[in-house]
């Protein structure tokens, strides 16, 4: 591969053999051995540049000038350095130190070379790149933002040839990494859209059925047979979106609107105001109360307290007025109360061109037939839906049930006569085989995780250091957004949001951070950076994030094939999917108040999350002597206010699969539960919710939704009472860095950081999980309209439509393709 370096392209040579440098463990000490004795380049002894007066921190066969103070390197001296470059059969190298040395951006104003990490030309010893022969690093940089490298490393292959220079350059150039192309020949191809088409058509059904009903009610209303009815067109841009006033949900197409005030409502609305089932509620009014700082830590509340923005529900309308529909089905704008005039009748319209779904299904359903034809000729072993490969596949996952040391799954539950207790984990080299990928496929379409081992060994090595996105963060805001300096982090005691100085905010993530009572103080940010798209702000860190990805015909954000997220075109508002980070606190002992989680709830996607970065920070003796004293206040208070009963057991729950051995633990504890233990899950919630607390600490006292309140963390005792009281367990594991955690759209889940974790995260739709997607769509626009889930963020019948509509274009083009080979005989 060729390496770009101030518009010259230099060859490097055996890049695998050096790059396998970065895989050996160092030392924790991180001791530095001198250079003196490297062969650079070919038995020539090359010294660290240093300072002209011979001072050097290691012993060297000759010293070489770098004053800083702007005075250039001797003729005598440029002879000797050349005559210690120079090969017998080549002149390139000194051409390449000519270079280095004159032309070069590292190069200061009187021939003194700059280290290529801070561009100081004052540093007294840096260490040249034998391969560019053009970038230095100075021993400072080294020391501090590559501390896992040795100097040697440095000088055969610099960071900026290992393409993981986190200078501020190349933090803010994308283009480095190769971005993952994936190539499918034909037959996969084919069978692939096969695949997404029958996934695809189902739901297009639904989606052009309702529209007609809605026109045959419209035809009724009317007096009019059906071929009668004009639907007229509103007006509506391309990258506008278009939500009912009423529910929120995305409208895609056909829906009723209001000639007087505009007043919009979707079919769904509609058909259930005709049934009577429509929900009215207003929007929620939310009192959680800060009762001040001693009560969040097991005190007495203050004598006057304040109602927060946080949550309770009032629905003081809902109970006095019912929307109904006329006699004739038609149906009266919403009353102002709810955002309407209450006097004109609602009138059908259309979005899209006439009649452009219903035709489109159509021609999906015609070139369905077309392609199963075809795809007999193209089958092979490596497709999901061969016999062979289904006999194979359940042979070896009931080999893995027996066996726990399987590499191939990963021990999550003990749950009594399920074959489900093991998730597939290969490793990051076995996914890009097409048996893994049919392995995948098959335990993700029964709505299981999947974790992917060392995704991190095939990138560049790029340092994921909070500090180090910080800094690049830095460089790339504008000097109006406070994100760089300051940071809204949330405090996972009283659930609410602190402003931090980012520079405090990511020294207590290496450090820790406690009260002023010794009690750790657990920060996380979410979503970070908030202001821009992660690939705006860090570039360089979403490239590799995205060349890391595993399963990438799923995952990949711009060529993901099987990825409907992918198919909206360019001129479509589309919905924000990341890539975004996660930086947290945490530690390894669950606290019981306070702990750093990502509390129990569901999305409306699926997702892969990968953990790029851990720090480990022990809890102190007089850390842990407040733990324990504060636990015993916690419990008394709970006691008090009626959370616990006074003989319920203290004794600690062993956590699933947990290690003593600190060393081989993971970064984060996950929790994914079944899709079909849902509703014995809420109804525990239900049952149990005054037993947990959340904003300010303060006890629940009301549940809209107990998944998508997103006010429950299901600790070791609850997660017992669950097992014993309902029989639901959920998968539970450790994700270790580098590892990739696929979570299934509709599986609720919860995470809770053994470490400060620096997580990255991205939403992906796949066929697989569609219905769960509606499912989930569904649900939210039952809830108020100011809940946090409410909003229909993905759109999930437009994706539904659009990526139709692509998948008929490939495949029509694709058949024709091949029918024109075979006409020409160019096969079978």
């Amino acid at each position: 591969m060729c390496i770009s370096s101030d518009g010259d392209g230099d060859k490097i040579k055996n890049q695998k053999e050096l790059l396998a440098l970065d895989k050996k463990k160092k030392v924790a000490s991180h001791k530095r051995r001198s250079v003196a004795d490297l062969d650079f380049p070919d038995g020539v002894k090359i010294p660290r540049w240093q300072q002209s007066d011979g001072r050097s921190a290691a012993s060297t066969s000759r010293s070489w000038s770098n004053s800083g103070q702007g005075s250039s390197i001797t003729e005598e001296e440029m002879v000797l350095i050349k005559k210690e470059y120079k090969k017998p059969n080549t002149s390139r190298t000194i051409e390449k130190m000519d270079r280095a040395l004159k032309d070069s951006g590292e190069t200061a104003h009187g021939g003194c070379v700059r280290c290529h990490q801070c561009m100081k030309p004052d540093r007294r010893i840096v260490v040249p790149c034998k391969s560019c022969k053009q970038k230095f690093y100075c021993v400072q940089c080294i020391k501090h933002w590559y501390s896992d490298m040795l100097e040697e490393e440095i000088a055969e292959l610099c960071p900026f040839c290992r393409r993981n220079c986190n200078c501020n350059n190349c933090l803010h150039s994308s283009g480095i990494i190769k971005k993952p192309e994936i190539k499918l020949d034909d037959a996969t191809k084919l069978n692939h859209l096969n695949y997404l088409m029958k996934s695809l058509l189902p739901f297009m059904k639904l989606i052009c059925e309702e529209q007609f009903e809605e026109i045959e009610t419209e035809a009724f209303i009317l007096g009019k047979s059906i071929s009668e009815i004009e639907v007229p067109c509103t007006h509506s841009y391309s990258n506008e979106r278009v939500y009912c006033d009423h529910c929120g949900t995305s409208i895609i197409d056909v829906h009723r609107s209001c000639p007087n005030c505009s007043f919009e409502l979707c079919l769904s609305c509609c058909k259930e105001i005709r049934r009577g089932t429509l929900k009215v509620c207003s929007e929620m009014k939310l009192h959680f109360y800060n009762r001040g700082i001693d009560y969040v830590h097991g005190g007495d509340p203050l004598p006057e307290i304040h109602p927060s923005q946080a949550s309770h529900c009032i629905n003081q309308v809902a109970e006095f007025f019912k929307w109904k529909s006329n006699d004739d089905g038609s149906i009266t704008c919403a009353p102002e109360q709810f955002g309407g005039c209450g006097q004109y009748p609602l009138q059908l319209k259309r979005i899209c061109y006439k009649n452009w779904i219903r035709g489109l299904l159509k021609r999906a359903e015609s070139l369905l037939k077309r392609g199963e034809s075809l795809l007999e000729l193209f089958r092979t072993e490596q497709t999901c839906h061969n016999k062979d490969d289904w006999r194979n596949l359940q042979h070896y996952r009931k080999a893995a049930s027996r066996d726990n040391s399987q590499q191939h799954y990963r021990k999550a539950a003990s749950r009594d006569n399920s074959q489900d207790n093991y998730l597939y984990c290969p490793s990051y080299k076995e996914t890009v085989m097409a048996e893994d990928l049919i392995c995948f496929q098959t335990e993700w379409a029964k709505g299981e995780p999947v974790i992917v081992r060392n995704v991190l060994e095939q990138s560049t090595g790029l340092s994921w250091e909070p500090m180090v996105m910080w800094r690049a963060l830095c460089e790339n805001v504008d000097s109006k957004i406070s994100s760089a300096s300051e940071v809204q982090a949330i405090d996972c005691l009283a659930c609410c949001e602190v402003e931090i100085s980012t520079l405090k905010f990511f020294k207590g993530y290496l450090e820790g951070r406690t009260f002023q009572n010794h009690w750790p103080l657990m920060l996380k940010l979410k979503d970070w950076p908030p202001t821009d798209k992660f690939e705006d702000v860090l570039p360089r860190h979403c490239d590799e994030f995205i060349s890391a990805l595993p399963f990438q015909i799923y995952t990949n954000p711009n060529s993901g094939f099987l990825n409907l997220a992918v198919k909206l075109p360019t001129s479509v508002l589309k919905p924000d999917l990341g890539p975004k980070s996660y930086v947290a606190y945490g530690v390894q002992q669950e606290l019981g108040r306070g702990d750093s989680v990502t509390k129990l709830h569901c999305d409306i996607s699926d997702a892969v999350n990968i953990l790029t970065h851990t720090t480990d920070v022990h809890l102190t003796e007089k850390q842990q002597y407040a733990i324990e004293n504060f636990k015993k206040r916690h419990r008394v208070q709970d006691i008090k206010e009626g959370l616990i009963l006074g003989d319920e057991s203290t004794t600690e729950v062993e956590l699933f699969g947990e290690d003593n051995n600190e060393e081989l633990r993971g970064g984060a504890l996950w929790d994914i539960f079944r899709r079909e233990d849902i509703s014995k899950l809420e109804a525990y919630l239900r049952k149990h919710y005054r037993e947990f607390r959340h904003t300010y600490c303060s006890p629940v006292n009301e549940v809209i939704h107990p998944i998508h309140d997103q006010s429950f963390y299901i600790n070791a005792k609850h997660k017992k009472k669950l097992k014993e009281e309902y029989g639901v367990e959920s998968w539970t594991f450790e994700q270790h860095v580098g590892e990739a955690v696929f979570i299934p759209a509709g599986c609720p889940h919860q995470v809770r950081n053994l470490k400060s974790c620096t997580k990255l995260a991205l939403d992906f739709v796949s066929p697989e999980n569609i219905h769960e997607c509606f499912r989930l769509t569904e649900e939210f626009r039952q809830l108020p309209k100011n809940h946090k889930a409410q909003e229909d963020k993905l759109e999930i019948k437009k994706m539904v439509v659009y990526a139709v509509q692509q998948a008929v274009d490939d495949l029509e083009d694709l058949l024709n393709k091949i029918n024109d080979a075979r006409d020409d005989n160019q096969i079978p």
